[in-house]
C-alpha cells in the first residue's frame, strides 16, 4: 500500500521521538521549534508572486595565476580526494563552475601558466595542468559549467607592444583556437569565454569574438564581460545595441555585494565572477557563507565565484592559502580541507543551476541573512547565515561595521511550500574551537502539524541549510600523511621521455615558461632536459622580472648546496644563473632579493644580490661559451 509523503514523514517523526533531541552534540543544540511562533522577526517563503532570478551556480577559479600548480604532483590517492573534495556531487563543495585561466606565458598572480600558442605558428594543447583539470572536473560531475579567460597573452599577438588590441581578428583567432583544442583534444565543451581579467576591454574585439566563435559553431558559447568593475562595461552596453545583444553575462570582481544600477538596466545576468580572495581560515570561511547569500540580496548576482580553487602553490607566494581547501605539500601528501569547503556545501550540495531564488529572501532583523531556492518541482532549499563582521572580512572591499545579536527568526511556508512535510536540517558554527562545527546533519524540522511555520534560534557565526533534499553528505577519507618540509636532498635528471604534464614536479615558474625537453642531439646525460622555451616577453598582467625564473624547495633554508648543469643556446647576448634564499616571487618577482650567480656566453660571471641586478658582489671574466654544457655549484652559508 502506497504512503503519502506526508504520511511518511509523520510516520519518521513518531519513530524518531525516542531519539535524542540535539544531535549536533553542543549543549544547547540550535532550538526547533515547530509551530511555536517565538518573539522576533517573521519570514514568509512564498511563491504565490513568482520567482526571483535563476541560479547560475557557485564555482572557484584556477589560474591568475598557477594556483593549481603543486596539485598535479600530489600522488595518488591523494591527489584524487583533493578532487573529490572540490568537485564530486553530494561530497565535498561540489562545486558548479570550474574557471580556468588560459595561460598566456605571463606572471598573472602566483607564477606563470604557459600558452597553447607560444608563437605564431605554434600550437600545442596539451600543455601545463588546466586541460587535465577540466577533465578532472568533468569525471565527477558531467554537469560542470567550464570557463576560460586569459590574464596575461602570448608576446606575439602584440607585434611589439604590451596590448593584445593591435590586431583583434588575430586575439579572437587566438582565444577560439583554445576552445577548438578543448573540444577537438579533449572532448571538453566550453560555456563561457571572457575577455581580459581585470584590463581595458575593446568593444570592437567582443563583436569580432561573437561572430568568430558563431562561425566556428560555438553559437552556444556565452561571452561574460569585462571581468573588472561593473563600470565601464555596464554603460557601454546600454549605448551600443550590438554590444548589449552579444554579451550574455556582465561579471565582475569583489562587488562588495552591491551592483550599480546602469548593470542592472541592461538585463543581462550579473554575476560575482571573482570573489573571496581572503586566507581560508573560519574568516575566511565567514566571509565565503556571507557573500554566498547577500551577493543576491544586495546585488542581484547569480553567480558568485571564488578565487581561488585550491591553494596549491608554495605558501610563502602572494595570498598564501587563499583557496577554498589547502594541497601545497604534494612531497608529503598532506593536504587540509578548509572550512570554505564545508560552507560551499551549504549551497552547493542542495542547489543547481537552473533553480530559481524566490523573491522573498533578505536580511534577518538582528543581522544575517537568508535566500530560499527552488527548482519549480516542489523542492525547496533556504540558506541562513548570521556572520558577524569581525568573523567575516574579506581580503577586499571595506566591509562597513554592521551587528549580529542571537535572535529566534520564525519563518513561514506559504504557496506552493505549505505542504512541504519535514526539512532537513544541516548546521555549521564558525569560530570558537570548542563550539565549532563543520556542516553537520542535525535533526529534521517536521512540519506536519505546523502549518508550514518553524522558529529557529540563531546564534553569532552560523549557517543552517534547510532543504527538501536527502542527498547532502559529508564526504570523508582517511587522514592524509602528516605535514613534511620539502625534502633536504633533491635532485631531478628531468629523464622523462613521455611527460604526462609539461612541466617537471614542484617547480613554479615565475617569468618565462620551462618545459621538459628531449635533445634528440645528445644521446648521453643531457638528453632529457627542462629548457626554458619564451623569446619573446608576452603581453604582461603583472610586473614579470627580466630575467626567466622559476623556483623550487623550502622559503625557510638558510645554509644551502644548490648545483645544477646548464646550457646557454643564445650566443653572445643568452646567459643563465641558479640561486638561493630568494625572498619573494608572483607579482613581486621583480623585486625578488637573495644569492644570484650569473654566467653569460659574452664570457663573465656575476654574484648579485637581487634578481634585477642592481647589487653586485662580485664579478669578472670566465672562460664561457654558447651552447656547451656547464655545472654550476653555489655554496651558501
Amino acid at each position: 500500500m502506497a504512503v503519502s509523503p506526508r504520511e511518511a514523514s509523520r510516520q519518521r517523526r513518531i519513530q524518531d521521538m525516542t531519539a535524542a533531541a540535539g544531535s549536533a552534540g553542543r549543549a544547547a543544540v540550535p532550538l526547533l521549534l515547530c509551530a511555536l511562533l517565538a518573539p522576533g522577526g517573521g519570514y514568509v517563503l512564498d511563491d504565490s508572486d513568482g520567482l526571483g532570478l535563476e541560479f547560475d551556480g557557485i564555482g572557484a577559479i584556477s589560474g591568475g595565476g598557477a594556483t593549481s600548480r603543486l596539485l598535479v604532483s600530489y600522488p595518488e590517492p591523494y591527489r584524487s580526494e583533493i578532487l573529490d573534495y572540490l568537485f564530486k556531487p553530494n561530497f565535498g563543495a561540489s562545486l558548479h563552475i570550474l574557471k580556468v585561466e588560459i595561460g598566456g606565458d605571463g606572471q598573472t598572480t602566483d607564477g606563470t601558466e604557459p600558452s597553447h600558442m607560444h608563437y605564431t605558428l605554434d600550437e600545442n594543447y596539451f600543455r601545463g595542468y588546466e586541460w587535465w583539470l577540466m577533465k578532472e572536473a568533468k569525471k565527477r560531475n558531467p554537469g560542470i559549467i567550464l570557463m576560460g579567460l586569459p590574464w596575461s597573452f602570448p608576446g606575439w599577438l602584440g607585434k611589439g607592444l604590451n596590448w593584445p588590441y593591435n590586431n583583434i581578428q588575430l586575439t579572437a583567432y587566438y582565444i577560439v583556437s583554445w576552445i577548438v583544442g578543448a573540444k577537438h583534444y579533449h572532448n571538453l565543451d566550453i560555456d563561457y569565454i571572457g575577455i581580459w581579467n581585470e584590463r581595458s576591454f575593446d568593444v570592437n574585439y567582443i563583436k569580432v569574438l561573437r561572430r568568430m566563435l558563431n562561425y566556428q559553431g560555438f553559437q552556444q558559447v556565452k561571452i561574460i564581460a569585462s571581468d573588472n568593475l561593473w563600470e565601464p562595461i555596464s554603460s557601454s552596453m546600454l549605448f551600443d545595441p550590438e554590444l548589449l545583444k552579444v554579451i550574455d553575462v556582465i561579471g565582475a570582481h569583489y562587488p562588495g555585494t552591491h551592483t550599480v544600477q546602469n548593470a542592472k538596466l541592461t538585463g543581462k545576468k550579473l554575476w560575482s565572477s571573482e570573489d573571496f580572495s581572503t586566507l581560508n581560515s573560519d574568516v575566511g570561511a565567514g566571509c565565503w557563507a556571507r557573500i554566498l547569500n547577500q551577493n543576491y540580496i544586495n546585488g542581484y548576482m547569480t553567480s558568485t565565484i571564488a578565487w581561488n580553487l585550491v591553494a596549491s602553490y608554495y605558501e610563502e607566494l602572494p595570498y598564501g592559502r587563499c583557496g577554498l581547501m589547502t594541497a601545497q605539500e604534494p612531497w608529503s601528501g598532506h593536504y587540509v580541507v578548509e572550512s570554505p569547503i564545508w560552507v560551499s556545501a551549504h549551497t552547493s550540495q542542495f542547489t543547481q543551476p537552473g533553480w530559481y531564488y524566490l523573491k522573498t529572501v533578505g536580511h534577518l532583523k538582528e543581522g544575517g541573512s537568508y535566500v530560499a531556492l527552488t527548482d519549480g518541482l516542489g523542492n525547496l532549499t533556504i540558506v541562513i547565515e548570521t556572520m558577524s563582521h569581525k568573523h567575516s572580512m574579506c581580503i577586499r572591499p571595506f566591509l562597513p561595521y554592521y551587528n549580529v545579536s542571537q535572535q529566534l527568526a520564525t519563518f513561514f511556508l506559504q504557496g506552493t511550500f505549505s505542504d512541504i512535510p519535514e526539512l532537513h536540517v544541516w548546521y555549521t558554527k564558525l569560530g570558537i574551537p570548542s563550539k565549532r562545527f563543520l556542516f553537520k546533519r542535525l535533526d529534521s524540522i517536521w512540519l506536519v502539524d505546523s502549518g508550514g511555520t518553524f522558529t529557529l534560534e540563531l546564534q553569532e557565526d552560523e549557517i543552517f541549510t534547510l532543504t527538501t533534499l536527502t542527498t547532502g553528505r559529508k564526504g570523508q577519507f582517511p587522514f592524509p600523511p602528516r605535514s613534511q618540509p620539502f625534502p633536504p636532498i633533491y635532485d631531478d635528471d628531468f629523464d622523462v621521455e613521455y611527460p604526462f604534464f609539461s612541466e617537471a614536479p614542484y617547480f613554479a615558474d615565475q617569468t618565462g615558461v620551462f618545459e621538459y625537453y628531449m635533445n634528440t642531439e645528445d644521446s648521453g646525460r643531457h638528453q632529457y632536459t627542462l629548457r626554458q622555451v619564451l623569446n619573446q616577453r608576452p603581453i604582461t598582467w603583472a610586473a614579470d622580472a627580466l630575467s626567466p625564473i622559476s623556483i623550487i624547495g623550502d622559503y625557510q633554508w638558510t645554509n644551502l648546496t644548490i648545483e645544477c648543469d646548464v646550457y646557454i643556446e643564445t650566443p653572445e647576448k643568452g646567459g643563465v644563473f641558479i640561486a638561493g634564499r630568494v625572498n619573494k616571487g608572483g607579482i613581486l618577482i621583480r623585486s625578488a632579493t637573495g644569492v644570484f650567480f650569473w654566467i653569460f656566453a659574452s664570457g663573465f660571471y656575476r654574484l648579485t644580490a637581487d634578481l634585477a641586478g642592481w647589487m653586485t658582489y662580485t664579478s669578472g671574466r670566465a672562460e664561457i661559451r654558447a651552447q656547451e654544457w656547464y655545472t654550476l655549484t653555489l655554496i651558501i652559508k
